[in-house]
């Protein structure tokens, strides 16, 4: 993790929020590498999710709603972590993660004691207004509910009929006690979310609630994610959140242990009843509709991404990237920096390729120094117009995970590497 997390910051992958003035814990900036990959991610959703789909249309509710959808949703009441206060320091943790309460105690010479957990409420406020006294609200601990109270909304503005979805990604805030490992648990994040409506009925949830689970495992598998470090589990009863009859997390196994992923649950009719919502089908028949919800965080995928993809030999470092994920499609070098018709058609390339791909240009040190700064952004192909080019209109593309190089016509150029990134 520490030479992952370099390498991040090191490459434009990510960096501390606000680091020039100390940073600010649980807050994360995306570089220029950074930003292409989270784009990446969430394009290949969003097209997987909803344009491949005619059951389920997208949404973009806004981050601050009125304050009444949180007390309806329970979440006032019920979104809570417990904490715990060392006495010493009055610093604060989860009561839950006792490996870093143990740590900290050897922080302290004197013996440590406790207070006794209490829950502690996750949602974030805000005040709004000019004057005093100023409306409390607050910003969004799930994009969950700016689709429920939406749901009236987009059944009269389209022609979706149950069973259906509605698909967002968005930020969302939570007042972690204890943010850490990197970008995994964070107090701002982006999540990507997908909440399917279907009849209120325990064997067509079980069955929707299968479905999905077996597709979101296929999504992730399709990107490149190692089979064997993923697996579900099914939550404990005390464990569950306050709106779920069933929950499972798919998990993946970083180096800081097996990690929720993204979150399959069976949330009934709980949030629809709570905002007094219901739906009448073609036969007139009211009711209020059951929710199978399949959440995933944008942040933790990335960097789970990231871990997966890491990895090392002797002379390199590569980001194993799967090629729709990587920030840069293709580089293009001239083999010689000096030689004015190698960087002439080399740019024309170049400006050709950016047309549909991000490319990078690189005339700079010797080509060996040039394709291991590829690798480690995680670039699938390098291509490099050399003094056969300017005779035969063919260039050398190298692969990043196997150093193969091949020779390829410059006129066929695009139709090699479109057919390289079909998923």
């Amino acid at each position: 993790m520490l030479r992952l997390t370099a390498l991040c910051k090191r490459r434009g992958f990510i960096f501390p929020s606000s680091e020039i003035y100390g940073g600010l814990a649980g807050f994360w900036d995306y570089g220029p590498l950074g930003v292409e990959l989270k784009n990446n991610l969430k394009r290949y959703w969003w097209q997987t999710m909803v344009y491949q789909r005619d059951d389920i249309v997208g949404l973009d509710a806004s981050i601050i709603m009125n304050p009444q959808v949180w007390q309806a949703s329970g979440h006032l009441e019920a979104f809570t972590d417990p904490l715990v206060e060392c006495k010493v320091c009055h610093q604060r943790f989860r009561a839950d993660q006792k490996m870093l309460q143990e740590c900290h105690q050897k922080e302290h010479s004197e013996k440590v004691t406790w207070t006794e957990p209490k829950a502690f409420n996750l949602m974030t406020e805000v005040f709004l207004g000019v004057t005093e006294p100023k409306q409390k609200a607050y910003l969004r601990g799930e994009i969950t509910q700016g689709v429920f109270v939406n749901f009236n909304n987009v059944i009269s503005s389209t022609r979706v009929k149950i069973p259906f979805g509605i698909a967002q990604i968005g930020k969302a805030f939570r007042n972690e006690i204890t943010p850490g490992n990197f970008t995994f648990r964070s107090r701002e994040f982006e999540q990507m979310e997908l909440e399917y409506f279907l009849e209120p009925d325990s064997q067509k949830a079980k069955n929707t609630f299968d479905y999905w689970k077996k597709e979101r495992l296929a999504w992730y598998l399709s990107l490149g994610l190692k089979k064997e470090k993923l697996r579900f589990r099914k939550h404990e009863k005390n464990e569950k959140a306050h709106y779920a009859r069933e929950a499972e997390d798919l998990e993946y196994y970083s180096p800081f242990g097996w990690k929720e992923l993204e979150g399959i649950h069976d949330r009934g009719d709980w949030d629809l009843s709570r905002h007094k919502l219901t739906y009448k089908d073609e036969q007139g028949k009211e009711y209020t509709p059951f929710v199978i919800e399949a959440s995933g965080g944008v942040d933790r995928a990335l960097l789970f991404f990231l871990i997966d993809a890491y990895t090392e030999t002797k002379k390199r470092v590569i980001l194993k990237l799967h090629p729709y994920l990587a920030p840069v499609k293709i580089a293009v070098f001239p083999l010689l920096a000096n030689k004015a018709a190698l960087v002439t058609l080399a740019k024309k390339i170049y400006q050709d390729l950016k047309n549909k791909y991000v490319c990078a240009w690189d005339d700079r040190g010797n080509i060996g120094k040039r394709y291991y700064a590829q690798d480690e952004i995680g670039t699938p192909w390098c291509l490099t117009v050399d003094f056969q080019s300017l005779e035969d209109k063919t260039v050398t593309v190298r692969d990043r995970d196997t150093t193969r190089q091949e020779r390829v016509k410059i006129s066929q150029l695009k139709n090699y590497f479109e057919k390289k990134l079909i998923i």
